[in-house]
């Protein structure tokens, strides 16, 4: 059985405010991800079509609030809520927002290649 916690994860992600732990998992990446600092991450995604994420996600909110905008509407999930955001989105988050998120490997590697190159840029 494949299997993965925020302590054995073996993909880790830093960067200012943001902490990402990620294990594959039969096709599908399960991301254990920590927002230290509000954010609208849509810029990130600047690049893929309609300059939105193109995967979609299934998760759950532990702690916090994630608003997933899309072109006709905005859908907020809070902690102890499950959600499944469609492609076609661009997150925000509040300061302390804590998820477990679960996305199909491929279609997030195709999506994450746009977002590390924006976000290399934006660091100057």
């Amino acid at each position: 059985m494949a299997k993965a916690s925020k302590a054995t994860a073996s993909n880790v992600q830093n960067a200012p405010g943001y902490e990402g732990r990620f294990e594959e998992l039969g096709g599908y990446t399960v991301g254990f991800e920590r927002f230290g600092e509000t954010m609208d991450a849509a810029p990130m995604f600047a690049g893929l079509p309609d300059d939105r994420c193109q995967s979609q996600h299934w998760g759950v909110v532990l702690k916090g609030r994630l608003t997933f905008r899309y072109e006709d509407r905005e859908e907020t999930v809070e902690a102890g809520e499950a959600y499944y955001a469609a492609p076609g989105h661009t997150p925000a988050m509040e300061a302390g927002t804590e998820i477990v998120e679960f996305s199909p490997t491929e279609d997030l590697g195709r999506t994450m290649e746009v977002v590390m190159r924006n976000a290399a840029a934006m660091a100057g």
